[in-house]
């Protein structure tokens, strides 16, 4: 007995350390000719696989942007383009959730990747164009205190566009923010207002967002007031937009027509409604917004509920009679040439998106067109 099981103990050894040698497979041809291997672990080269290490946007190189607060004493990897998440979602009036968007848009993202990007309308892959896009991961924000997730938002922008850029000809990186709600683009302004001054903002949205606090918050606290639709006239009280601002896709309802259409006017704003789509078509659309913001610098941002609910479900405040994702990218798209300082995309609450991520895949390949603008068009800052 012994005897047997010592023979079949040795037969298995020898079984398991065997090389598995797979057949030619019908109508593959190994390029060296001979026997082909499945698995030849010695030759290939997996540095380059998709689904492996840190989760980034389009599987770009992740760099630790806020390694060192202290900006003077710290070296990090350099780079032209920082993809910041800004997970806050408590600036809403509606549907919570937007804090995880910016791990939504990454996972969306995960198809994308810089050596595949190539585009079949434009030819160009905006990841091979000179400029150095990287993934600074998320900005981090308290969950209690929104003051004090805005001011740590405020520092994470200053730190990040404070690095030195990859392009020795443009001193000054742009970011791409990952929201988080909408309250989020305040903070951004303010750091392109540092760099470039007052900018035109091309607004992606349903909603004005340009309400006056008292309105939106009912003046109840100057707590209350800081929310995800007054950001934008809180940016024109401090300067920080120019009188040739534009809003793309409005549909909402607004609480007062005649004050709040004032208002927003006076925060130097012109809209295009969603349906004027319908008689405009997407380069009426384009034109409209090149014209408006011709010779300014420009701000993009889009919330994802510029888009019908029916293409992105996954968002806080939902508007039925949106554009379609199609026309959203070939508007963007179409945007080519503008001289683009900074951009977001935002609203992205991945909870509501159902199991094909219909949202997550719509913002990521709209922050895929934002990348690509952003190459198109380096830009020099004020101190350049």
């Amino acid at each position: 007995m012994a005897r047997y099981l010592s023979t079949v103990l040795a037969a298995a050894s020898v079984c398991s350390a065997r090389d598995i040698v797979f057949p030619p497979v019908s109508g593959i041809q190994h390029p060296l000719g001979g026997d082909y291997k499945a698995f030849e672990y010695e030759q290939e080269d997996i540095s380059t696989a998709i689904y492996n290490g840190l989760m980034t946007y389009s599987n770009l190189p992740y760099v630790h942007c806020l390694a060192n607060t202290t900006i003077e004493s710290s070296e990090v990897e350099k780079y032209d383009i920082a993809i910041l998440g800004a997970p806050f979602d408590t600036g809403v009036t509606a549907r919570p959730g937007a804090r995880f968007g910016p791990q939504g848009i990454r996972q969306g993202s995960r198809r994308i990747s810089p050596e595949f990007s190539w585009n079949v309308y434009t030819g160009k892959n905006a990841f091979t164009q000179g400029l150095k896009a990287v993934d600074c991961g998320d900005a981090p924000l308290t969950v209690l205190d929104n003051t004090i997730a805005l001011r740590q938002l405020d520092k994470a922008h200053r730190v990040v566009s404070s690095r030195k850029s990859s392009n020795a000809t443009y001193s000054v990186p742009r970011i791409i923010t990952l929201g988080g709600d909408h309250t989020t683009t305040l903070s951004a302004l303010r750091s392109t207002y540092d760099h470039w001054g007052p900018v035109s903002v091309i607004h992606f949205d349903s909603h004005l967002d340009t309400w006056d606090p008292s309105v939106l918050g009912g003046g109840l606290s100057h707590y209350a007031g800081v929310n995800h639709g007054t950001f934008l006239h809180l940016a024109h009280e401090e300067g920080l937009l120019l009188n040739s601002s534009i809003h793309a896709g409005i549909r909402a309802p607004v609480s007062n027509p005649k004050y709040d259409l004032r208002n927003d006017k006076a925060c130097g704003f012109h809209i295009i409604r969603a349906r004027d789509i319908d008689r405009q078509g997407t380069q009426g659309v384009i034109e409209q917004l090149q014209k408006r913001t011709q010779g300014t610098k420009v701000y993009i941002s889009v919330d994802i509920d510029v888009l019908d609910p029916a293409y992105a479900p996954a968002t806080g405040t939902a508007e039925v009679g949106g554009w379609t994702t199609r026309e959203l990218l070939t508007i963007l798209d179409g945007l080519s040439g503008i001289e683009v300082i900074g951009a977001d995309v935002v609203e992205v609450a991945p909870i509501y998106d159902n199991p094909g991520e219909t949202t997550v895949l719509a913002a990521a390949e709209v922050v895929h067109s934002l990348v690509q603008l952003m190459a198109d068009m380096p830009v020099k800052a004020l101190h350049d």
